[in-house]
């Protein structure tokens, strides 16, 4: 008596373990782009028009920072080194602490582009803010 192999299950079944790898190899590339691609930290650079100094400042994530008459907080900072065009973009809160008007408090409230600072741009008759980098 002849026994005949059963090949479409040992074929079934290497299509499953070939799928079910690719699964795992997409979902982990989808976790580390995620990890690498939003920063902790923000760089960004202030000029002070009067004086004509810049400083760069390290900016932690979440935490507000007292630069001379500003108060500057970033809340969330990505980074697109993969593209071709890399673009680093950051949400960004300036508060004016010589106003003490309670119904204008934030200067500037909104993204930031590294490549193009004049879509929403930082308007302060002192200081200039600029977005450097993040990481």
């Amino acid at each position: 008596m002849q026994l005949k192999k059963n090949i479409k299950v040992g074929n079934n079944l290497i299509l499953f373990l070939f799928i079910y790898s690719l699964i795992i190899f997409f979902f982990t590339l989808k976790i580390n782009a995620e990890i690498n691609l939003d920063g902790n930290n923000t760089d960004i650079k202030v000029l002070d028009k009067i004086s004509s100094k810049n400083e760069l400042i390290k900016l932690v994530n979440d935490k507000e920072f007292i630069y001379k008459d500003l108060a500057i907080k970033s809340i969330k900072c990505t980074d697109s080194k993969f593209d071709d065009n890399p673009e680093v973009k950051a949400y960004i809160q300036v508060r004016d602490l010589t106003k003490k008007d309670r119904n204008n408090v934030f200067v500037f409230n909104g993204w930031m582009f590294s490549s193009s600072p004049s879509i929403v741009p930082f308007d302060h008759p002192v200081y200039d803010i600029w977005l450097v980098g993040c990481y």
